[in-house]
């Protein structure tokens, strides 16, 4: 691992860029977030293999923008861009709350955790399990980022509101397999 994959604040990013895109809104219901998550789903082609991995991810991202940018208001929208073929998934999540504050903070966190892990440390490692802040609930802890960035391989960029993320994910071809 050359680098550390991070969080970025880039308002001109690619990542960001909606025109093209599939759009749809979504109330903040927590309780319909893997159904919206299908609902995007159904505009994928068969043929990407990780299919349930994306729709994992996405709930996640959904999830986040009710719950920690939207605060579960239910007159608050959530709106989402996105496009799938064989080669990539790009989605664009926006939400109408305060924005990530904290994203340094939580890069330098997983910065810390990732390096303990690299260097086997793992009695340090214990320190960096969950990322928790003074607006945390018993169910955060930072794992949905922390997979994001591994699945997102295209990348993870907020706009300079940091109330709008764009991922990507190029999905590779395995030799032999089509």
């Amino acid at each position: 691992m050359d680098t550390i994959p991070t969080i970025l604040v880039d308002g001109n990013s690619p990542l960001l860029k909606k025109e093209g895109l599939f759009h749809k809104e979504f109330p903040s219901d927590l309780r319909q977030v893997r159904y919206f998550a299908l609902l995007l789903i159904q505009k994928a082609p068969p043929s990407i293999r990780e299919v349930n991995l994306l729709e994992q991810q996405i709930s996640e991202l959904l999830k986040n923008a009710i719950k920690h940018g939207n605060r579960m208001d239910k007159n608050k929208k959530v709106k989402v861009w996105f496009t799938f073929s064989e080669e990539e998934a790009h989605v664009i999540v926006q939400d109408e709350g305060e924005g990530f504050r904290d994203i340094e903070k939580w890069n330098e966190f997983n910065r810390k955790r990732v390096q303990c892990f690299l260097n086997r440390n793992y009695e340090e490692m214990a320190q960096y399990v969950s990322y928790r802040t003074e607006k945390s609930d018993d169910t955060d802890g930072g794992n949905a980022l922390f997979a994001a960035l591994e699945y997102w391989n295209g990348g993870v960029v907020f706009d300079s509101s940091c109330t709008t993320v764009g991922v990507k994910k190029i999905f590779t071809r395995r030799m032999g397999i089509e």
